[in-house]
C-alpha cells in the first residue's frame, strides 16, 4: 500500500484516501495542433519500469490534485508535491537521484 502526504494540507494517508488520476506532466496542446498531438495527449502513456510521476486527489480531505514521484517496482514513495508545477522540486529529484544514481529528469513535450 502506497502512503502518500498531500502538500497542500499535510495529511499522510493510506492511498485509499486518494485517487489517482494517471500520467503526470502531460502537455496538452492548443486548437491549432495536429490531430497526431492530440491523438499522442489521449492514448500514448510512459508505463515505466522503475521512477514514474503521477496525478493523484485527495478525495477524502481537501479535494486538491497533486503530483507523486515513486517506483513502480518497488512501491517507493519519493514525494508528493504541488499539482501545479512544471517539473519535480529539488529536493524530490535529489531522492530519486541518492536512490537512483543514473536516474535524470526528462523535459516532457
Amino acid at each position: 500500500m502506497l502512503i502518500l502526504e498531500c502538500p497542500y494540507c499535510g495529511v499522510t494517508a493510506e492511498e485509499t484516501e486518494f485517487h489517482g488520476g494517471g500520467e503526470a506532466h502531460l502537455t496538452r496542446h492548443g486548437p491549432d495542433s495536429s490531430e497526431q498531438d492530440f491523438e499522442d495527449y489521449l492514448f500514448q502513456r510512459e508505463n515505466p519500469k522503475g521512477v514514474h510521476f503521477e496525478r493523484w486527489r485527495h478525495v477524502n480531505g481537501c479535494g486538491k490534485w497533486l503530483h507523486a514521484a515513486r517506483c513502480t517496482l518497488t512501491l517507493e514513495v519519493f514525494g508528493t508535491y504541488n499539482a501545479q508545477t512544471f517539473e519535480p522540486p529539488k529536493h524530490i529529484k535529489d531522492a530519486i537521484t541518492a536512490k537512483r544514481p543514473g536516474w535524470t529528469w526528462r523535459t516532457f513535450s
